[in-house]
Order: C-alpha cells, then structure tokens, then sequence
C-alpha cells in the first residue's frame, strides 16, 4: 500500500500547533493501521470460509431434513393406506367425543360420512355415542359386543378401545371396531345344530326303545284276530287297533331311517311278491279310513337287488300320505312295470285320488321337516328320497290340482 507524506504547506499551516507532527509516529500509526487492514482481510476471509462451511453444512443437514420429511410422509400415507383397508373400523374421538378419525370400515359400519382429515370433528350421538361410552367404562383394550339395529335387522359390533399418549392435539381415545354379525350368526347355527343333533339322538333312542314293544302289541292283535274272526265287532276293533299299530311303526321306522341310517343290505328279490306282501299288511290302514288299496301287476316277477325292510318304508310312507291327502269311498291304486331307461328299470306308481299337490310344494316335498300335516314330523318323503338312493334308484312325483298325486320309483332290474 502507497505511503503518502505531508507537504510542506501542511506542515507550515501546523508550525504554530501545539502538537508537533511526529513523522515517524505517523509511519507508525500508518502500519498499525496496516497491520490491523490485514487482519480484518484475514477475518474476513476467514469468515467467508466458516460461511461457506456453514453453508455446506446447512445444505447437507436441509437433505437429511427433507429426506425424513419424505419419507415420514411415505410412512405417514403406508399406514393411511393400511387404515383405508383395514377390515375392522378404526375411530378415533378427542375427549369430548368428537369424531377426529375415521377409516371406511368405520364410516360404513355406522354410514359416517365425516371427513377423516377434519380437524375438530362432529360430535356423535345416538347409539353410536352411548356405545362408545359403554365402551371407555370397562377395562381398557377388553373387547365388549354391542348390538345396534339396522335396516336389514339387528348387527353385533365388537368394540375394544385404547387411549395413546397425550399430543399437542389433546387426549385422545382410539376404538377398534368389528363386525361380528355373521360369526354371531355362525355360532347361533351351530349351537342350534348342535341342539339338533342332540335331540335327533334322543328321538332315536326313544324311537328304538318303543319299536320293540310296537312289534310285540303287532303281533298279539294278530293272534286276537284270529282268535276271534267269528266275532265282528271285535274284529272291527282289532283292525283299527291294527291300523293305529302299523302307523305308528312307519313313524318311529321313519325317525329310525333318518337319524341312524346303517349301510343297505341289497339282496335279490322279487318286487312282485314284497309289494303284494306290503299291500295286504297295509289293508287295515284303508279299512280304517273307509278307503281302498288296489295292486296290479304287469308281470309276475321283477327281480331286484333291495333291502326289503327299507323298501317297504317306502311303500309305507307313500301310502299312508296318500292316505291322509284321500277322502273316504276313494283308492289308491298301485301298479308294476319294467321299463327301458338307460337299461330295464322297475317301475312302481303309487296314484291317489286326492286334491294334488301345489304347485309351489313340489320342490319342497323331499326336504326333511317340510309337512302341511299338522302335527306330521315331515320326514317321510326325505326317508323315501334317500331309501330310493341308497338303492340306486329314484323317485318322480307329478301332480294335478284337483286330480290327484302319482309318486313314481324306478328301480334297477337284475339281469
């Protein structure tokens, strides 16, 4: 840096000042001035490059910031996305009970249309709110079921509730909420099949327990019978006595083959004959109603492999509802036949005089339970379908208002 001197005119114009201009104490002061330029220069830059360290260090810490930030808002929308698909409700209430949150689930299980981003909420109400309550006074995350009612009828809600820590918004309760209508509903079928399946064992029991005395009471009114064939009175007594006997065996017969039903023991037999037998055992039951029984029979012999017990709950079972459907003075009228049908086939039909059946029954008739018979356990018809299947048969029905019900059973013929 220049070093400039005073002239002499100055020096001159400051002869008569007390203080004396010192040359060498100017040169002096001029290089402690020098001295301290320099050293703010070297502060100065000294500082540029702390500016510049600071600058590298807020941009490097201002990347990290925004890459936690970006990723605190991925985290943020991952679980946003969870709570969107999640299957139970979540809800979240401020301490007053206003809604802060709520994920679909939540809004569908109680048609909340409330934003879920809102800030102060709505306030609930109604069952909602009193549940919720209900909720918040037993002990903390224990799961409660409440039922609310709805359009479609009563739905069971199972509500837990947890409260996290305290933010800068508040206290806050957080419930998780889940539909349990349809478990509810399983639980309630299986007890009742459960309850079922108890008193089908039951029933069986007491039905095997009262078909030995029925076979014992059959057989004496038989020898009654006979014994007093001379007498016609007693014997009007006896064949009523007979026919309330025998109904009463297809009944307990009927609850036996549907509840422990054993494995068929098919053997050769002349379908002929068991329907010939079955008809004459049957007779008491038409006499009783004042109704006729008629068989006829297209050959002499149709050889079939069957159980013959179980065969003849069917013809049973057929014939007493055709029975009950008939009115006295009228018959039924059983028939015989082989028939082609994918090989030779043994047809039975079972035709009756009665009223027909509705037409919205016929789908109906083979479900077990299904009966217009006041006081009927309806299970005939599904004893006679499963018979019928279990001897790789089938069984037809057609029926015409008015004109009476033809139950047909097709069976395969031994060759």
């Amino acid at each position: 840096m220049p070093i400039i001197l005073a002239t002499k005119q100055e020096i001159s114009e400051h002869a008569n000042n007390p203080v004396r201009l010192d040359r060498d104490s100017l040169v002096k002061a001029f290089e402690s001035f020098t001295h301290v330029a320099g050293s703010l220069e070297n502060s100065y830059v000294q500082l540029q490059d702390e500016v510049a360290k600071l600058r590298l260090e807020l941009e490097s810490k201002n990347r990290v910031l925004a890459k936690s930030l970006a990723e605190n808002r991925r985290v943020r929308a991952y679980l946003g996305r969870i709570l969107e698909v999640l299957p139970c409700g979540v809800v979240a209430v401020d301490g007053n009970f206003n809604l802060r949150y709520a994920n679909p689930q939540a809004r569908a299980l109680f048609s909340c249309t409330t934003d879920h981003q809102g800030g102060s909420g709505d306030a609930l109400d109604g069952p909602l709110l009193l549940m919720l309550k209900d909720a918040t006074a037993g002990p903390k995350s224990a799961e409660r079921t409440f039922a609310l009612q709805a359009k479609e009828g009563p739905r069971f809600l199972a509500v837990s509730c947890v409260v996290p820590p305290q933010s800068e918004c508040g206290q806050e309760t957080v419930f998780i909420i889940r539909d349990v209508t349809e478990a509810r509903r399983l639980e309630e079928e299986q007890e009742f099949s459960r309850r079922m399946q108890a008193l089908a064992e039951m029933t069986a029991v007491l039905a095997h327990e009262i078909r030995n005395p029925l076979g014992s009471l059959e057989l004496f009114a038989a020898l009654i019978r006979d014994a007093t064939k001379e007498h016609e009175e007693v014997s009007q007594w006896i064949i009523h006595m007979q026919a309330g006997l025998r109904a009463l065996s297809a009944t307990v017969n009927n609850v036996l083959h549907f509840h422990s039903m054993a494995p068929s023991q098919l053997k050769p037999l002349n379908l002929v004959k068991l329907l010939a037998e079955t008809i004459e055992f049957l007779q008491p039951l038409a006499l009783q109603r004042g109704m006729g029984i008629e068989f006829t029979a297209a050959i002499k012999e149709i050889p079939i492999p069957a159980d013959s017990h179980r065969l003849q709950q069917v013809f049973f079972n057929l014939t007493i509802n055709a029975f009950r459907a008939m009115a006295p003075g009228k018959t039924l009228k059983v028939s015989a036949s082989v028939e082609q049908r994918n090989g030779a086939m043994a047809r039975i039909d079972f035709k009756d005089e009665g009223p027909g059946i509705p037409s919205e029954y016929l789908e109906k008739i083979f479900d077990a339970g299904f009966t217009t018979v006041k006081g009927s356990p309806g299970l005939g018809l599904a004893v006679c379908k499963r018979i019928m299947s279990q001897h790789k048969g089938g069984i037809e029905v057609q029926s015409t208002p008015g004109k009476g019900t033809t139950f047909t059973l097709l069976l395969p013929v031994l060759s």
